[in-house]
């Protein structure tokens, strides 16, 4: 039987060009290698497998029962068949040698090839991904797209037992260091045989492309410092924005803020994220135009959108780098007491920005979202972050993906929002429930509107009643994290700060 499986990954490496034909017995040697076998026997009846999740279950159970692994636990059967994968796996130069030859032809048909690779080669677990629940809700700001993560798998308690009895090691020193392409891994940090980076120049200096594992849109790709050193957003943040951007101008690309609470999960290493991907927040109208002496050919204005944001557009991304490090040199000491906007109190700073950049037609175009990490004792995970009300759906920091409209939520959401389901088709008590307690006040709140505009939630609807009302959660978390509101005042308050930058209404 395990004959069979082995036969089944060679098959599945040249059915997906991951090894030709002259690579057939020399991936077969590596794979028996890898599960300690010395011996084949061609299979005289193949079976036919459904794909690769069912060859790799196949060939990690056997070496399971043969003790190869430590422990049958998702930790293990990870670093054990990334193992098993790299068996297929082209050098990095000569990856690196087809993305060029490709990216000849154009931008897209580089991307294509090297999205494809990263999927073939299970580095994008493809069958995780299909796990995670996505959908789309309509709000006055778009239609945002969410999303509860299932596909990031969850340590079990021997592999986090053993992580931390493991010797830290400063090799490689985080997961976006250019050290981790064919890395074995281990406990504490993913296995990475099968990883493969693009070398690409960025600001003059090294750097590298590569996709998201957990890719929560398409094409979802990180650009990282060749160097480990930590994330600032300045002037030459912006430069290596359009670099990358003339480079691949079908993708966007970004850049969490620089502080903690408003900035990303990885604030040690430099790094972008980007894609191929347009999200609710590119199509969201400007809904106040301005101008500026001296960048009369920049076209700026305010985003009709739940979080703060400025708009520049020009055909010459030069302008807009000059431009942004203006606002951003202008943010960063601003103070607007009457907005409770305070650049630092007792040292600290509290003002940064997430910049998106991206090319539309021949114009180049630049986000400015203006961020603040200020706390109070009434706010003590952060005034512009998620307040606490809405917690019981999203808590943690909202970072770039999350500005620009689409919700990455808690796994724990999944079996929450199907007990709640059951809970109001049913007509029972939530607030009795330890688990869903905290969801009771949310839905008291929905519940009515629908009963006073006729409609009845009902075992049929309620499902999508309740992702539609997730949908206005996250909308209202986007409000928490604008530092003006989209009201009167708020954009008052956002006028004021462009006047102090020197824009004028247009």
């Amino acid at each position: 039987m395990i004959d069979d499986a082995i036969r089944g990954l060679v098959e599945y490496g040249l059915e997906t060009g991951l090894i030709e034909r002259e690579d057939a017995i020399y991936a077969r040697n590596q794979i028996l290698d890898v599960m300690g076998l010395s011996e084949y026997r061609e299979p005289e009846a193949p079976r036919a497998y459904a794909g690769l999740e069912e060859i790799l279950k196949e060939l990690l159970d056997d070496a399971c029962a043969r003790g190869l692994l430590e422990s049958d636990s998702v930790v293990y059967r990870d670093l054990f068949d990334t193992r098993l994968m790299n068996c297929l796996m082209p050098r990095p130069s000569e990856v690196n040698r087809e993305f060029w030859k490709r990216y000849g032809q154009s931008p897209e048909t580089a991307t294509e090839y090297y999205y494809k690779l990263s999927q073939d080669s299970d580095y994008i677990r493809r069958y995780r991904i299909k796990k995670d629940m996505k959908w789309t809700a309509d709000t006055r700001y778009g239609r945002l797209d969410i999303t509860v993560n299932l596909s990031k798998p969850e340590k079990d308690p021997k592999a986090i037992a053993a992580a931390k009895l493991a010797k830290q090691s400063g090799y490689p020193k985080c997961q976006l260091c250019m050290e981790n392409v064919g890395y074995a891994g281990r406990t504490n940090h993913p296995a990475r045989n099968n990883h493969r980076v693009i070398p690409i120049t960025v600001n003059g200096g090294e750097w590298g492309f590569q996709y998201s594992p957990y890719v929560y849109y398409n094409e979802h790709c990180i650009v990282f410092n060749g160097e480990h050193i930590p994330m600032k957003i300045e002037r030459a943040t912006f430069v290596k924005l359009f670099d990358f951007i003339r480079l691949f101008p079908h993708y966007f690309l970004g850049s969490n803020a620089d502080l903690p609470i408003v900035g990303g999960s990885i604030l040690s290493h430099d790094h972008f994220q980007g894609g191929h991907y347009t999200f609710a927040m590119a199509k969201a109208p400007i809904e106040k135009y301005f101008t500026l002496e001296g960048f009369e050919d920049v076209e700026a204005g305010i985003v009709f959108w739940p979080m703060s944001v400025l708009r520049l557009r020009c055909g010459d991304s030069d302008r807009l780098v000059e431009l942004g490090d203006k606002v951003l040199a202008a943010w960063r000491g601003y103070s607007d007491e009457s907005a409770f906007i305070f650049a630092e109190t007792d040292g600290e700073p509290h003002n940064t920005i997430t910049p998106i950049a991206r090319k539309v037609g021949d114009k180049f175009e630049l986000d400015l979202v203006l961020r603040n990490n200020l706390t109070t004792e009434e706010f003590p995970l952060g005034v512009y972050h998620p307040h606490q009300e809405l917690h019981h759906i999203k808590k943690e920091n909202i970072g770039l993906i999350e500005v620009m409209g689409l919700a990455v939520l808690p796994s724990r959401l999944k079996k929450e929002l199907a007990d709640l389901a059951d809970f109001i088709a049913e007509g029972r008590d939530i607030r009795g429930d330890r688990e869903l307690a905290k969801h009771a006040d949310w839905v008291e709140e929905f519940l009515p509107r629908y009963a006073a505009a006729g409609v009845a939630v009902t075992r049929e609807n309620v499902n999508d009643v309740l992702r539609t009302e997730v949908g206005n959660v996250f909308a209202r978390v986007l409000e928490d994290a604008g530092v003006y509101k989209c009201d009167e005042n708020g954009r008052a308050a956002f006028g004021r700060f462009l006047a102090s930058v020197g824009f004028a209404e247009a």
